[in-house]
């Protein structure tokens, strides 16, 4: 009786930490379906000022960190002074999260999911450091690539007045590459899906985490599939487009 209480009152504290209520960043306000069963495991949803991020005490990074952009927070974000303070989010249970010494002398630049230069309060932008939003990225990829397509993605908010927006790491092939002692993973590719509610578009960017000026335009299913992971909140009917690429990258 004694076991069965203690599983139930862990389930229920799990739940908790996995259901926080910051849904609006999502579309529809609906969670992502992680459908891979090897990453399901030690997740943790976190929210933070103006978006929020499923973690993996298992990759020891994000799995998606989502945002809701509006044509008004990116003109705000304009003058929002970047703090460029990385820290360790203490809400993740002991061993499960990266630490600042993981990525010293990695050669990886902690690449923002949700990026900072999104970020239109102060609270907001200082949050973006945490390394829970973070995965370690190729330098150049995420200085050039990654930097134009995160400023596409402002151009289009501005132009058609808001944007859903998830980001995340793709796990590729059996042998992955990792960072420190926690073993951060390093991701083989990373991916932004991108839902305009205003024309009913979808789309995905996936570039690979290399040195690389080149990125490919998908379908969000083409991505969902690439992930194991389902994005109930964008339409079905828009989940098969894919632009030719994007203006300014």
């Amino acid at each position: 009786m004694k076991k069965w209480l203690l599983s139930l009152l862990c389930a229920v504290a799990a739940h908790a930490i996995a259901a926080p209520s910051c849904q609006q960043f999502l579309p529809g306000a609906q969670w992502p379906v992680l459908a891979n069963a090897k990453l399901a495991p030690k997740t943790h949803v976190l929210c933070y000022a103006d978006f929020a991020v499923l973690h993996s005490g298992i990759t020891h990074g994000p799995l998606w960190s989502a945002e809701h952009l509006t044509r008004s927070h990116v003109e705000l974000a304009k003058d929002v002074a970047r703090t460029n303070k990385f820290f360790e989010d203490d809400r993740l249970p002991q061993g499960e999260g990266a630490t600042l010494a993981d990525y010293r002398r990695s050669g990886y630049d902690r690449g923002h999911m949700s990026p900072a230069g999104n970020r239109w309060n102060p609270e907001a932008m200082a949050e973006s450091f945490s390394l829970a939003n973070v995965v370690p990225q190729n330098r150049e990829n995420n200085r050039q690539v990654w930097a134009r397509i995160e400023t596409a993605v402002r151009r289009l908010t501005e132009k058609y007045g808001d944007a859903y927006v998830i980001t995340g790491p793709l796990f590729v092939g059996s042998q992955l590459d990792t960072i420190g002692a926690t073993r951060v993973f390093v991701p083989t590719q990373l991916y932004k899906v991108v839902y305009l509610p205003s024309t009913d578009t979808a789309f995905a960017v996936v570039v690979d985490n290399v040195a690389t000026n080149r990125y490919d335009m998908r379908s969000v299913h083409d991505v969902e599939r690439m992930t194991g992971m389902r994005f109930p909140g964008i339409p079905e009917s828009a989940k098969d487009q894919r632009p030719g690429g994007l203006k300014g990258v």
